[in-house]
This record gives structure tokens, sequence and C-alpha cells, in this order.
């Protein structure tokens, strides 16, 4: 029987009776810890896998001691450039013994029938709003009668502006009349002129005799 548990964001294979060194933990050594973030247990044939967890499963550990690793060199260099970095770490690390894997019983199906009753719910909604969308269309249909009868009432309007038009035909006969006063006018103008150059050579004539 063995087990997959969650420890510090990584996963370990578990077994009875086996030491683990996992990252440190806050408690003192001696005291028992349970793990229950647990992904998968196998006992023989029977496999339970968690979603993400196995909700009826738990380990018990013992906390044996407390420690660090082997140093780290971490050496950094940019060449030309006068940079180097020279670091040591030692990872803490706790060490525990896998005492039990407790494999509880499964939990009752009476749960589900909630689930149920609250899917067909879920259906339901949104029939009863598709029924509503389909319904909406019709109250629209109402104030599209009311433009046509605004257009209607507007059509009218359009005839009435039209008949000033034809009071208009004086106007031509107004500009008829202005522009022969204006030809009267010229011609005194023109025999005006005509009288002065006849007098210019009359005057022209006698000068020369």
């Amino acid at each position: 029987m063995y087990a997959i548990v969650d420890i510090g964001g990584m996963q370990w294979k578990v077994e009875e009776t086996r030491t683990i060194k996992v990252p440190k933990l806050n408690t003192e050594p001696g005291k028992t810890v349970e793990l229950k973030e647990v992904l998968l247990v196998v006992d023989k044939d029977q496999v339970n896998i968690g979603q993400p967890y196995v909700g009826n499963a738990t380990i018990k550990a013992t906390v044996i001691s407390h420690g660090k690793d082997k140093k780290i060199v971490v050496f950094k260099k940019k060449r030309r450039k006068g940079y180097k970095v020279h670091k040591g770490h030692r990872q803490e690390f706790t060490e525990l013994k896998i005492e039990n894997i407790i494999l509880g019983k499964a939990a009752p199906k009476a749960t589900a029938a909630p689930k149920a009753a609250t899917a067909t719910k879920a259906a339901a909604a949104p029939k009863a709003k598709k029924t509503e969308a389909v319904k909406a269309p019709a109250k629209k249909a109402a104030p599209k009668t009311a433009a046509k009868g605004k257009a209607d009432t507007k059509a009218p309007a359009k005839k009435t502006a039209t008949k000033p038009k034809a009071a208009a035909k004086p106007k031509t006969a107004a500009k008829a009349k202005t522009a022969a006063t204006s030809k009267t006018e010229a011609t005194p103008k023109k025999a005006a002129k005509k009288a002065t150059v006849k007098k210019s050579a009359g005057a022209a004539e006698k000068k020369e005799d």
C-alpha cells in the first residue's frame, strides 16, 4: 500500500515505515503530523484518485529531526565586465517517518440528490429566459404602428409646402417689368450720347470753315 502526497508544493511517494526528507515544517521533533493533501492511494487492486485530493484519506507521520543539506555553490561571472558573484546555499529540511496511511469509508451518495435538483433548476432557468426572449418582439410591434401613423400625418404637410411655389410666378413678370424699364431708361441715354456726338461734329466743321 502506498500513496502520493503533496508536501511543500512537491509530490512524494509514501509508504508505511519509510523516512523521507521534505521542505522544513514548523513542528518540533517527536510530534506527529497529519497530511491530508493526498493525491492518490493504491491498496492492492483498489485505486483511489483524488479530484484533486482524496477526501477520506490521511497520512500520519512523526517528525524525526530538522537539518540542512550539503552546501551548494552559486558562482556567476561576466567576462570583460569585472563581475563575479560567489554564494553558497544550504537547503533546510525536515525528516519524517510515515506511521500509517489511513483510508476511510467513502462519502455517502445521498449528497448527489441536491446536485441533481440544482441541475434541473439550472436547466429550467434558460428555458424560461428563451420564452421571454421570444415574447419580447411582440411587444415591440406596437411602436411600429405608431411610427407608421406619424409618417401618415407628416405626408400631407409636404403637399401643402409645394403649393406656394405656383404663386411665385409673378416674380418673373416683375423681373420683365424691371428689364423693360431699364431698357426705356437706357434708350434716352443713347439718344443723348448721339446728340452730343452730332454737336461735337458740327462744332468741328465750323472751326474748319
